[in-house]
């Protein structure tokens, strides 16, 4: 792979070939692509999303936005970081300023949307969804035949092994039907990093040990759209070297603040993490990081000044020096790793084999332990699951004779209604001349795109709008 391709500045409406027209607008491809984003509803709507609290009343407490603006931040820091390693360590004769500049801006927008796809409720959400089908479509019938026997392998998979990050690609490229089919029409560099996992759902390999083959990320209905990304950048089937970069803002963003989410919460504290860390520093006693120690330090400082809470000084400070370290590990990790990640061929993530992994796997436990498998976790999910089972049955049975010549129960015409017009329009564009087969998946697909692009709150107050619970 080749840098001169990979940030390719191509879009699907507009593309290479287009005479470009005289103008005082100065801003890079890339920088244009960021405009369109923070300008977008669905970014918008991820003020409303959880991230780890759903429907959390604190001015805390992370959402799907606030970790997306820490995700480009920190996405943007790795670049710069990675861009003058590749040239200060002579890895790329071909690689300019220009390129590094660019890869920061990429970065950036990539970190605003690699959430954007998510469905209400964060990974609980995806996983409700999942089930869902898992659950229903094996016994769905349309027109007397068995829905599950007339879609196609691939199309049954997409459904079976949903995912937010496909959806992200679906949702920029498609759903954003304002002014025609081409979604919000960002570059091809910026929709290829966000490509986490180039494999369809047919090619999920969990037993691989390629970080690539984990997950799909790309639907049925938007495979030829990943093909041309994929093929413009040089990229194909392999994962976008930045994809790898994004992939580290994102861990590191996630793992440090579900440890803050986590102590301002009450769910973890000061004493707790000590003894985590303490674990870690036992196993590891040469690392780089003597974490135990800073954190101790941090403690012992805030008393020293007289902070009111001096365990929440420690712990909100050693997040910021952990994050400093963790960033350093992914630099020397792609950097490390460079020739393997241009050619194709690394199969795991930039804090694979070091003291930084061993660090970000650990935030994972602790957040794991302390709060996802904590009671309060479950009697939320619990309430999602309710809400999301719900909406899910209205509106699959809704949607399944829409728009196919048959009259719709008046209910179902009902819900129908509810459905974004952006979403129906792209429906009706992408069945235009398909198979009835490919019709029934799009109608199944739109229902997703309608669920994903629901907030928290608007799921919730929808659910007990439907319920007559007003």
């Amino acid at each position: 792979m080749e840098w001169s391709t990979l940030l390719c500045t191509r879009r699907m409406r507009g593309g290479a070939g287009v005479r470009k027209q005289i103008t005082t607008d100065l801003r890079s491809e890339f920088e244009k692509d960021y405009h369109r984003i923070i300008g977008s509803a669905s970014f918008r709507r991820l003020q409303d999303k959880t991230q780890v609290f759903p429907l959390d009343k604190s001015d805390f407490i992370r959402t799907r936005l606030t970790h997306s603006l820490e995700v480009s931040s920190l996405g943007k820091s790795l670049g710069q970081n990675i861009g003058e390693s590749i040239v200060n360590c002579k890895k790329d004769p071909d690689f300019t300023p220009k390129m590094k500049e660019d890869i920061c801006h990429i970065l950036q927008c990539a970190g605003l949307i690699h959430d954007i796809g998510n469905p209400p409720f964060g990974h609980f959400g995806e996983e409700t969804i999942r089930e869902w089908f898992i659950k229903n479509l094996p016994y769905m019938t349309y027109r007397g035949e068995s829905a599950e026997k007339m879609l196609t392998l691939q199309m049954k998979e997409d459904f079976y092994h949903f995912e937010g990050n496909a959806q992200a690609l679906r949702l920029v490229t498609k759903l954003h039907y304002l002014v025609d089919e081409y979604g919000m029409n960002l570059t091809y560099a910026l929709l290829n990093t966000i490509v986490k996992y180039p494999v369809p759902s047919t090619e999920i390999n969990t037993d691989s040990g390629n970080i690539k083959e984990k997950k799909m990320g790309y639907y049925y209905a938007d495979r030829d759209i990943f093909k041309e990304v994929s093929a413009a950048t040089g990229a194909k089937n392999n994962r976008h070297p930045l994809t790898y970069i994004l992939e580290a803002a994102d861990d590191l963003a996630y793992k440090t603040a579900d440890i803050e989410d986590a102590f301002v919460k009450g769910f973890l504290s000061y004493h707790a993490l000590c003894r985590e860390l303490k674990k870690l520093q036992t196993e590891n006693p040469d690392a780089g990081f003597p974490a135990l120690e800073k954190l101790k330090t941090l403690y012992e400082r805030g008393i020293k000044k007289k902070v009111s809470h001096p365990e929440s000084y420690a712990v909100k400070n050693w997040i910021v020096r952990a994050q400093g370290y963790l960033i350093s590990c992914a630099t020397s990790g792609f950097i490390s790793h460079y020739e393997e990640i241009m050619a194709g061929t690394f199969k795991y993530d930039l804090f694979y084999g070091s003291f930084g992994g061993r660090l970000m796997d650990l935030l994972g436990d602790i957040a794991y332990h302390y709060v996802f498998s904590s009671r309060a976790i479950y009697k939320m999910e619990v309430t999602e699951s309710v809400i999301l089972n719900f909406l899910m049955d209205k509106m699959v049975h809704a949607v399944l004779y829409y728009n196919t010549g048959e009259i719709l129960e008046p209910i179902d015409s009902r819900v129908v209604s509810f459905i974004s017009d952006n979403y129906k329009n792209a429906y009706k564009h992408q069945a235009e001349g398909k198979s009835e087969a490919e019709k029934l998946y799009l109608r199944l697909m739109l229902v997703t795109d309608y669920v994903c692009g629901m907030t928290d709150s608007y799921a919730k107050r929808l659910y007990q709008e439907m319920n007559g619970l007003i």
